[in-house]
């Protein structure tokens, strides 16, 4: 089975809920499935994350489970229908994913055709790397290598420089630019609102 990933920048546009911007590309890209085991690990409470990606799943028509109610989280990733890896800090995110074991089970099941969701932190740990995220590194993992689903990094939430602007910081191009010095991956820079969708 070839594999399916909806990487979507941000999981909250101006103007907008959460997920109201990626709800049609998302109940397209799930199609009949019919629960979603959710990976809350990107924010501190894991329960109102979860909470909250229960109650908009359901308004898109899906059943959601979340992994840290799992009594055998290797066996609720064995038996899920299909993933969504929320936002928030990716260093957060990938520290639990890899102390827990769970790298190699998600990409097992990803690499087999189960269909995988990020948003923001969810759709860095996707990447080869986090080398590439904007979050600041408030916890230390194992290695920033993580669950290589595609053979590049993303950036997301990416902004151009602004002409205007009289920031003379690093802008995320600059950013890119450094990481480039020291790395070869090619790195996608995901605007808010946008996604890449991989089947």
């Amino acid at each position: 089975m070839p594999k399916r990933l909806l990487l979507i920048s941000n999981s909250t546009s101006h103007g907008g809920g959460y997920l109201d911007h990626c709800e049609a590309e998302m109940r397209d890209f799930l199609g009949p499935a019919g629960r979603v085991l959710f990976l809350p690990f990107a924010l501190h409470d894991r329960e109102a994350y979860a909470a909250t990606a229960r109650e908009r799943l359901k308004r898109m028509g899906y059943e959601c489970d979340s992994l840290h109610d799992a009594p055998d989280a290797v066996s609720a990733i064995e038996a899920a229908e299909a993933f969504f890896a929320g936002g928030g800090n990716t260093f957060r995110l990938l520290k639990a994913l890899q102390e827990g074991g769970l790298i190699a089970p998600l990409r097992r099941r990803v690499e087999s055709g189960v269909p995988y969701i990020g948003t923001s932190a969810g759709s860095n740990v996707a990447c080869l790397t986090i080398k590439t995220t904007n979050d600041m590194p408030i916890v230390q993992p194992p290695s920033f290598d993580a669950l290589a689903l595609v053979p590049f990094n993303v950036n997301p939430h990416y902004l151009d420089p602004d002409p205007a602007s009289t920031h003379q910081g690093e802008t995320r191009e600059a950013r890119i630019r450094e990481f480039h010095e020291e790395n070869d991956p090619p790195v996608v820079g995901l605007r808010e609102g946008a996604l890449l969708r991989i089947e």
